[in-house]
């Protein structure tokens, strides 16, 4: 028997019709919101700024709102809060904006550290700066993740270069602490902008500027450079260059080691023993095969009969080095490594052997700064000229002030790699430009002006930096730096003496000579 209900419900022409429509507005319905999840793009921002790139997870640019972001790194997310607390005490149209330009996101276990003391370092100094007898303009800091290896640079230029009009009023970019050719490439850019850039830890000779050479116009330096510390190496270790040899990095386009390979083989010039070559793998971190080469160049170091070795290369290429030379076959021979200031890496690398230094080996570099560069102590004197204990004095006390509430704190701090004093001393240059550039009565210098400071730099008007005085040449490059040359330890490294490029410190007057 038919069941009348059930034809009524789903037979009759009305259902039919009602049916139909019920299912065709549920086809559509599912083919509209597939196409949505298709076609939408993907919400790759991470911040005011700052976003991951296509085919990356890092998150790169400029946290625009200098409100604290950390780039999703935990060791960088106290002192970025100290940073993002002071930002948020300035009044709007009464600060300039200095940015810090580095590879924020690095995996790099060394770089990282780096990074982290470089952030404490210009923090300090900003604090300082803020706190100045009422000084104009406040400085406000934003942090520029250039991404690992620098490979993200052009994004976080590109975004620097639009932020000099309100509300960021940018006018200088400081950080630019790694001699690469990324580094070079975004320091050309942001210069040929008009944008004023203090380097701290770039050491290249060719990432600067010299007579007839004005690559990068407005570009200054707070470290030496290679050929400087080479120079400063050779007045402190005079070394007989008939038992020297050179052990060098073949991959060409690193300006860090490329300069240092070309300012020791000037040093050698007289030495009868042929270099050493090894070739690093393209990413300098990465540990390649190369400690399979320097096993073997041991041998030949203990057949040249050689009691200084220079060596040109990255850290990990230098630590893998020094532990292919604790167990050389030659122990009797005592020998000294003397190297440029990526040694400051290996104070706190675990894969260091630290054993090998009671081999009668000796590791020795230029550093940057050191903590006890100008402490005087037991049978230490500092020099007289080049620097000062007060200037260190004053950084060490804002480093306490800035360590506790209400500034900090800012992460645990360390000094003995000298990177937070050389970045104190690089915001401080800064910010002199920054101010020496507004006129009377203004809040914020005009952009061309900042870069324009730098040939005044010196004598009366020098900065008195903590990791000794910053006297600026004509083209920005610091005169007869104070280089502390300090030795590798089982413990943190320890600073050995002062070293001059000039052989000695410089006069109290602190004026560049005249170049030919």
């Amino acid at each position: 028997m038919q069941n009348p209900f059930r034809y009524r419900v789903f037979y009759t022409v009305r259902q039919k019709i009602v049916t139909s429509a019920v299912a065709f507005a549920l086809l559509v319905w599912g083919t509209v919101t597939v196409v949505q999840r298709v076609t939408t793009p993907e919400d790759r921002s991470c911040a005011p700024g700052v976003s991951r790139p296509a085919g990356s997870d890092e998150c790169v640019g400029v946290a625009t709102a200098g409100n604290g972001y950390a780039f999703g790194r935990e060791q960088l997310r106290q002192v970025a809060d100290a940073i993002g607390r002071e930002n948020a005490t300035l009044e709007d149209g009464r600060y300039a904006t200095v940015a810090l330009l580095l590879p924020l996101t690095s995996t790099s276990p060394g770089l990282r550290e780096k990074v982290l003391n470089e952030l404490q370092g210009a923090f300090a100094q900003q604090y300082r700066a803020n706190r100045q007898n009422n000084e104009a303009p406040k400085i406000r800091l934003l942090l520029a993740n250039t991404g690992k290896d620098n490979v993200h640079w052009k994004t976080a230029v590109d975004q620097l270069k639009t932020m000099t009009g309100a509300p960021h009023r940018l006018r200088a970019v400081s950080g630019i602490a790694t001699s690469s050719g990324p580094v070079s490439r975004a320091v050309g850019e942001l210069t040929r902008a008009g944008i004023a850039v203090v380097g701290t830890t770039i050491t290249a000779d060719d990432i600067a500027n010299g007579p007839g050479a004005l690559r990068f116009p407005g570009l200054a330096r707070v470290s030496p450079t290679n050929g400087d510390e080479a120079r400063a190496l050779a007045h402190f270790g005079r070394v007989d260059a008939a038992k020297a040899l050179l052990v060098h990095d073949t991959r060409t386009g690193d300006h860090y080691t490329d300069t240092l390979k070309n300012a020791f083989s000037r040093l050698l010039a007289r030495s009868p023993h042929e270099s050493q070559l090894f070739t690093s793998d393209a990413d300098p971190n990465a540990e390649g095969t190369t400690a399979n080469t320097f096993r073997r160049i041991t041998h030949l170091v203990c057949d040249a009969d050689a009691r200084t070795v220079f060596f040109a290369g990255r850290h990990t290429q230098l630590r893998q080095f020094i532990n292919a030379l604790g167990a050389r076959g030659c122990q009797d021979l005592r020998i000294t490594v003397l190297t440029g200031d990526e040694a400051s890496y290996l104070g706190g690398d675990p894969q260091l052997d630290r054993s090998v230094l009671d081999t009668g080996l000796t590791v020795r570099y230029a550093a940057l700064a050191h903590p006890d560069a100008w402490r005087a102590r037991p049978g230490y004197r500092p020099p007289e000229t080049g620097g000062s204990t007060a200037a260190y004095e004053e950084f060490v006390r804002t480093l306490g002030e800035v360590t506790k509430a209400p500034a900090g704190p800012i992460g645990r701090t360390a000094l003995a790699d000298g990177q937070t004093i050389i970045a104190y001393d690089a915001m401080a240059t800064a910010v002199r430009a920054v101010r020496e550039a507004t006129p009377p009565g203004d809040h914020v210098p005009p952009l061309a002006d900042v870069a324009r400071q730098w040939p005044q730099v010196k004598g009366s008007l020098k900065v008195s930096g903590a990791s000794g005085w910053i006297c600026l040449d004509n083209h920005g490059n610091p005169h007869n730096k104070a280089v502390p040359v300090v030795q590798l330890t089982r413990g943190a490294p320890r600073f050995v003496a002062m070293a001059w490029p000039e052989g000695g410190p410089p006069a109290a007057d602190c004026l560049p000579p005249r170049r030919p």
